[in-house]
């Protein structure tokens, strides 16, 4: 079973939770964005899509933050590569949190997943109150589970084995 990881704005932390699950499942990606600081949808769209052409089999798509966003504005542009599951760790609410540099990811696809979702939604995020994280997580037809009061998971945060549970079912 192969993961393809989605990070989100200003990419990879060294030590950080998606680090450790990319070397502990074998078959595990991260793709690099051209520009982690500066993002740029339709960049970060087609590098996704490239990557996704790239998996030997359907994988199992991990996204942090702004990359929950860009899988989700990947299938509003007719995204049609096979995906078999995602787990959305604390999506960024660029509606509600007007970051200039992220106003390209507005608005966030309302859309019907079409595979299985999990959305872990922090009590404690900055970019996106519980209810919000309800809401999509309804009109994209995902599992929503509250994952506490973790902020919004960065590298700080660690290696996260509660996540690894909300993951086993996808794979």
């Amino acid at each position: 079973m192969s993961l393809l990881f989605v990070d989100g704005w200003f990419g990879p932390e060294p030590g950080d939770w998606q680090s450790v699950w990319c070397d502990r499942y074998p078959g595990s990606k991260r793709f690099e964005q051209d520009d982690w600081d500066e993002p740029v949808r339709e960049d970060w769209v087609a590098r996704l899509d490239e990557a996704l052409a790239e998996t030997a089999e359907p994988p199992v798509l991990v996204a942090h933050s702004l990359g929950c966003l860009t899988v989700l504005h990947w299938l509003a542009g007719g995204g049609d590569r096979p995906v078999r599951g995602a787990l959305f760790v604390t999506p960024s609410d660029v509606e509600e949190n007007r970051e200039e540099a992220l106003a390209g990811f507005a608005p966030i696809p309302r859309l019907t997943l079409p595979f299985p979702a999990v959305v872990a939604a922090s009590s404690t995020d900055r970019w996106m109150t519980p209810a919000r994280a309800r809401s999509f997580s309804e009109s994209w037809g995902a599992r929503l589970i509250d994952a506490g009061p973790v902020g919004h998971l960065t590298g700080a945060h660690g290696p996260w084995p509660e996540g690894e549970k909300l993951l086993a079912p996808l794979l």
